[in-house]
């Protein structure tokens, strides 16, 4: 049974959590964080705001994650997204893999995030510093 678990939360994300997902099948747990960077465009920012359709976007997540899971035979998926504004320097984007082995945790990680970019809607606004 893969455990799949997909949140969007207001704000930067707070620190991760020391237990690793995956009910201790896994050999690779593979953590991704997106931070905000401080230029945008050659720009100096001061945040991203992040846009949502909460419900649309929730679901569409989890659709992903369950996808990416079954393609990559994850044991567990869980991805966070920010909403609302983050300031540069802090985490707007967690995601995290629990696999047997390493390839397929990598693989994942790439493929859940390309989709995510391409598929999701949610849409970063450039808060200029």
């Amino acid at each position: 049974m893969t455990g799949v678990r997909v949140e969007l939360v207001e704000g930067p994300l707070g620190p991760t959590s020391a237990a690793a997902p995956g009910g201790g099948r896994s050999g690779a747990v593979l953590a991704f964080t997106g931070v905000v960077r401080g230029l945008e465009g050659g720009r100096p920012l001061r945040a991203l705001r992040y846009e949502a359709y909460p419900p649309m976007t929730q679901r569409l997540l989890h659709g992903l994650a369950e996808a990416v899971a079954a393609e990559f035979g994850l044991h567990a998926v869980e991805a966070l997204h920010s909403v609302g504004e983050v300031p540069v320097g802090k985490a707007s984007f967690r995601l995290t893999a629990a696999a047997a082995h390493r390839p397929e945790a990598l693989a994942a990680t790439a493929a859940f995030i390309d989709r995510m970019k391409r598929d999701v809607p949610l849409w970063k606004v450039p808060v200029f510093a």
